[in-house]
């Protein structure tokens, strides 16, 4: 049986689904119990649990059966306070992996992130083993501390292999932060979206259902534990074309993009932080958020390809068109 964390919602939820549908065996958890309830009307077993609170035999009871853990679940927001990160991110992470080991579990594939390459600055062919010299903000700094949480693990239990990806700009269904926001954005301008560089930076982004072929690579290939693997569509573009495609091409949508000065967005996301401070309120901009839209980033997949074999199997157009027809048939319960 295979434990998926953070089931009810982006990746975990996308994996549980798949997994279910292959005719694999597996196990949701998450803390969203009305997604919890949506997950068990579509015959995934699903238990409601706070990974960063849990006590020994919750965890126990979670891991029961178990062989395999996808841990997606995490705190991904640009912004909040330090102490929520390190709970969600590294406590939790701590707690289930130590409790996987002592448990007897196989394999422990841990979904982190590239944010910890992010610097203010354009980087191309990140490889794995480079890492900012001042992380950018708390979910990355907590994000790199599960790391070394799992690495540690990892040298000291032999019998459950730890492996460790970071998936790059993820997009697909049931996606309800990025997309959502950037409708709202438009919606509130008319269609206009302004961007540093008119979108023009050259990234890497990966459709949900790869990192989730991915996970299956990290399940099976014959890997080190503690191993850490890049993951892309393998087709860097610029934000520009990929918004183009879903939203004009596929969604109909009069996306209209508006180049702004990366100063003057910088300067603004500054402001709204101030403020946020005060308020306790997430601000719709913040530094990190326009500089990964100033700043090239793509991520080099050697590794990945060499060790895990793992090749996408879908590419970014078939990835637009099945994110736009998710969104065409469930947009509306989002209020879009």
């Amino acid at each position: 049986m295979i434990l998926v964390t953070g089931a009810t919602s982006g990746l975990g939820r996308n994996a549980a689904h798949l997994l279910a549908q292959s005719g694999a065996r597996v196990r949701a958890t998450g803390r969203d119990v009305v997604q919890g309830a949506a997950l068990k009307r579509a015959g995934i077993p699903f238990e409601p649990v706070d990974l960063a609170c849990a006590d020994d035999a919750s965890l126990s009871r979670l891991l029961d059966g178990v062989h395999t853990v996808w841990h997606c679940a995490a705190l991904s927001s640009p912004w909040g306070r330090a102490r929520a990160f390190d709970a969600a991110n590294v406590r939790a992470t701590q707690r289930l992996a130590q409790a996987a080991a002592l448990q007897g579990v196989r394999r422990f594939v841990h979904i982190s992130t590239p944010s910890i390459y992010f610097d203010y600055s354009h980087r191309h062919q990140v490889p794995e083993t480079h890492r900012a010299q001042h992380l950018v903000n708390h979910y990355a700094a907590s994000k790199w501390r599960a790391e070394e949480v799992i690495r540690g693990l990892a040298r000291r239990h032999a019998a459950t292999t730890f492996v460790m990806l970071r998936p790059r700009g993820l997009f697909g269904p049931h996606d309800r932060v990025v997309l959502p926001r950037i409708l709202q954005v438009m919606g509130a301008r008319g269609g206009r979206l302004p961007l540093p560089r008119g979108g023009q930076a050259r990234i890497d982004l990966t459709y949900v259902e790869n990192v989730v072929h991915a996970m299956r690579c990290a399940t099976t290939a014959a890997v080190p534990s503690g191993s850490v693997y890049n993951i892309t569509n393998q087709e860097p573009s610029s934000l520009a074309e990929v918004l183009g495609h879903l939203l004009r091409d596929e969604l109909g949508l009069p996306l209209r993009i508006q180049a702004l000065p990366y100063g003057l967005m910088d300067a603004a996301a500054r402001v709204q932080e101030a403020c946020a401070r005060v308020t306790r309120r997430e601000p719709m901009l913040t530094r990190y958020g326009v500089g990964a839209l100033q700043f090239d980033m793509t991520l080099c997949q050697q590794r990945a390809l060499d060790e895990l074999g793992y090749r996408p199997v879908h590419d970014m157009a078939d990835g637009i068109r099945r994110t736009a027809r998710w969104w065409r048939e469930h947009g509306a319960h989002h209020g879009l």
